[in-house]
C-alpha cells in the first residue's frame, strides 16, 4: 500500500485538489499556468525546490490533463514537465501511414514509449520480469491521482485512481487496478478517437480471470473537465476518502486548455446535415459538458476567480454588491483558470500577432511556441495566490 497516498488521505486539515482538462498539445497552456503557480508558491512559502506535489493532495486529469497530473504526482517540477511537452510534442503527433489514416491520424507508439520512459525515470522504477514498468500503485507516487478514460466495452466513463481504499484497488483482487502499468492508463486517457488508436488494457494478467477492455480518451465522456468528478470522489462514501467540505477546508483549482465559442453567424438551417453534425456535435457536447461542470463548481463552491460564463450569469465571483452567489452552502473554495483563445481574447492579452486558429486545435504542434506564449501571458495577467487565500 502506498503509505504516502494513504497519509495524504487520512491526515486531518485542509485538502487541496488540482484538476486538469484535456486538449492535446494545448496542454502547454496548462503547463505555463501551473508553472506560474508553482513559482509563486515557492516564493510565498520560501521553498525554492517546492513542486506542486508538495502542495496538492489530489491531482487529476483527462487526456493531456492525465499526462500533466501523473507527471505532477511523480514529483516532477513544472520545468521538467514543460520540457517533456516541448521536446516530445512533434514526436507525440507522429503521422500514421496513409492506410492507417482511415482509422486514426497518428501513431500511438511514440507517445507510449515516451510515457514509459519518463514515468519510470521519475519514479526511479527498476524493471523486473514481474513488473517491467511502474504501476498505478507505485509507492513513489506522492499524491492521490486520478485519470479519466472511456471504457468502450462497457460504454461508460472510468475514473481510475490510485486510492488504496477503493474497491477495485484491493491488492487481493486478481484484477486489482493498482497492478496496471501507469503509462498505459495515461495513454488510454489520451486515446482521442480519429487522432490515436484505442488502448487495450489487460486485467488479471497471469490469472484465470484474465480479461481485456478497450479504452479511448476520457475527453469523449462528459468529464473533459474533471473538477466536479474529483469532488465526488473525495466525498462519496464508496471511495472511503470522505474529506470534510467547506470553503475553508477544501480547495479545487481547475485548469483549462483554452476555450472559445465556435460562432457561426452565417449558418443556415439547411447547413445542418449529416456530415456537419458528425463533424461538429462531438466538440459541441464536450465544450458544453466542460462548461456545465465549471458552472456546477461555481454554484456549490466559493468561486475566487474564473472567466465570465455568459452575460447573464457573469462569473459568480462574490462582490460587495452580490456577496452571495447562490443559495447552496459552499462546499469548497474554487478557482478556474482557462484562457480565452478567441482573437479578441488574444488581443486582450497583447498577443494580436498570434492567429486564434493556431491555438485552438489539439494537434497544433507547429504552433507550440504560440500556445506556450498564450499560457504564459494569461498566467502573468491572471494567476495570483490571492485566489488561494486561506490555503497558502
Amino acid at each position: 500500500m502506498n503509505q504516502q497516498v494513504l497519509k495524504r488521505i487520512k491526515d486531518p486539515g485542509q485538502k487541496k485538489i488540482l484538476a486538469c482538462d484535456g486538449g492535446g498539445i494545448l496542454g502547454l497552456m496548462s503547463v505555463e499556468i501551473l508553472a506560474k503557480l508553482e513559482a509563486d508558491l515557492r516564493t510565498r512559502l520560501q521553498k525554492p525546490n517546492l513542486v506542486l506535489a508538495d502542495y496538492f493532495d489530489f491531482v487529476c486529469g483527462t487526456s493531456t490533463g492525465a499526462i500533466i497530473a501523473s507527471c505532477i504526482s511523480t514529483g516532477m517540477s513544472m520545468d521538467v514537465i514543460r520540457s517533456f511537452y516541448t521536446a516530445s510534442g512533434q514526436q507525440m503527433f507522429d503521422k500514421a501511414s496513409v492506410l492507417k489514416r482511415l482509422k486514426y491520424s497518428y501513431n500511438d507508439e511514440p507517445l507510449a514509449k515516451k510515457l514509459r520512459e519518463e514515468l519510470d525515470k521519475a519514479l526511479h522504477h527498476t524493471a523486473s520480469a514481474a513488473e517491467p514498468n511502474a504501476t498505478l500503485g507505485d509507492a513513489g507516487l506522492r499524491t492521490l491521482l486520478m485519470m479519466v478514460m472511456r471504457n468502450v466495452n462497457t460504454d461508460s466513463p472510468w475514473p481510475v485512481s490510485n486510492n488504496p481504499l477503493a474497491k477495485y484497488n484491493d491488492r487481493t483482487r486478481p484484477d486489482c487496478n493498482l497492478k496496471l502499468p501507469l503509462w498505459q492508463l495515461v495513454r488510454a486517457s489520451t486515446a482521442a478517437p480519429t487522432f490515436f488508436p484505442p488502448e487495450v488494457v489487460t486485467f488479471g494478467e497471469g490469472t484465470e480471470k484474465r480479461y481485456e477492455f478497450i479504452f479511448v480518451d476520457g475527453g469523449v465522456t462528459t468529464y473533459n473537465n474533471p473538477a466536479f468528478l474529483a469532488f465526488q470522489m473525495v466525498t462519496a462514501a464508496p471511495y472511503k476518502i470522505s474529506w470534510p467540505t467547506g470553503d475553508d477546508k477544501l480547495l479545487i483549482v481547475s485548469i483549462g486548455t483554452g476555450s472559445t465559442a465556435k460562432v457561426r453567424p452565417d449558418l443556415d438551417a439547411d447547413d445542418l446535415w449529416l456530415l456537419d453534425n458528425a463533424k461538429n456535435l462531438p466538440g459541441a457536447l464536450m465544450n458544453a459538458a466542460s462548461a456545465g461542470w465549471d458552472m456546477a463548481c461555481r454554484v456549490i463552491g466559493d468561486c475566487r476567480f474564473g472567466p465570465k460564463i455568459d452575460r447573464e450569469i457573469d462569473d459568480l465571483v462574490p462582490t460587495d454588491v452580490i456577496p452571495v452567489t447562490s443559495s447552496v452552502p459552499k462546499q469548497f473554495a474554487y478557482v478556474r483558470y482557462d484562457p480565452d483563445v478567441s482573437q479578441a481574447g488574444l488581443d486582450a492579452l497583447g498577443l494580436s500577432t498570434i492567429k486564434a486558429e493556431n491555438v485552438q486545435v489539439m494537434d497544433s504542434v507547429k504552433h507550440m511556441k504560440d500556445i506556450q506564449q498564450v499560457g504564459a501571458a494569461y498566467a502573468a495577467h491572471n494567476v495570483s495566490l490571492k485566489h488561494l487565500r486561506g490555503f497558502a
